[in-house]
């Protein structure tokens, strides 16, 4: 019975891992959006100087080096969030598997309990 629990304890913890994951991964989804509309407003603009927002602090930069370093960062976001997606998809294999030992080892211990009636 305690492997059973062993299991049923590494089973939650894999699930509160997944649960992480996913909302880095949404936090990252929203940062790349952020990045595109902000990339989308510097190609559509005809203004040579940009306000870039560092800390609390607006400062007024040259929009060429404003596009560069956030087409670097966004490209930095699809980098990460390929990971992410990897480390998602070995959570979910690692769940399912666990699922399955599980049920494996409920159906297990139940047909002993049957016999022993």
């Amino acid at each position: 019975m305690t492997e059973l629990n062993n299991m049923v304890q590494e089973f939650e913890r894999s699930r509160v891992q997944l649960a992480t994951i996913e909302n880095q991964n949404q936090s990252l989804k929203i940062q790349s959006q952020v990045i595109t509309e902000a990339l989308k407003e510097l190609e559509e603009t005809k203004e040579e100087k940009v306000y870039k927002a560092v800390g609390n602090i607006l400062i007024l930069s040259d929009a060429k080096k404003v596009k560069e370093g956030l087409e670097k960062q966004k490209e930095t976001l699809e980098l990460r969030l390929k990971t992410m997606k990897k480390q998602e998809e070995v959570a979910i294999e690692k769940l399912n598997k666990l699922k399955s030992e599980i049920e494996a080892a409920q159906k297990k211990s139940d047909g002993k309990g049957e016999e022993e009636k």
